[in-house]
């Protein structure tokens, strides 16, 4: 993320199934359709995108969003390794997008507190 930053590039989906893993064991990331360019220092875009579960609230509130998009899909991610669902998952969409709106993280019971 740090690398397609400095290059002014907002990536916009991360996700496991945009993670590969080449034959020398370094991560590549694929499908750069949702990405946006041009995006320096604390500009917005204003364009929703993104997979439904990894969404960030500023892309739901529609109000404009940044490069603190993939920092906040990157946690999401490092959760759904943990847990094995996304932090917000829900069947239903709309609930979904409620509860990353609105409600604060929580995190399982077998978390420790470092971890948190």
């Amino acid at each position: 993320m740090e690398y397609l930053h400095s290059k002014n590039i907002v990536y916009r989906d991360l996700k496991p199934e945009n993670i590969l893993i080449d034959r020398d064991g370094y991560i590549k990331l694929t499908d750069f359709g949702l990405s946006k360019q041009n995006i320096k220092g604390n500009e917005a875009t204003y364009s929703i995108c993104g997979t439904p579960e990894y969404l960030a609230p500023e892309v739901l509130f529609k109000k404009g969003h940044g490069k603190a998009v993939d920092w906040w899909t990157l946690r999401a991610l490092l959760f759904e390794m943990l847990t094995g669902l996304p932090p917000y998952y829900k069947m239903n969409k709309r609930k979904a997008f409620e509860k990353i709106k609105y409600d604060k993280l929580k995190y399982p019971h077998y978390f420790s507190q470092l971890t948190c």
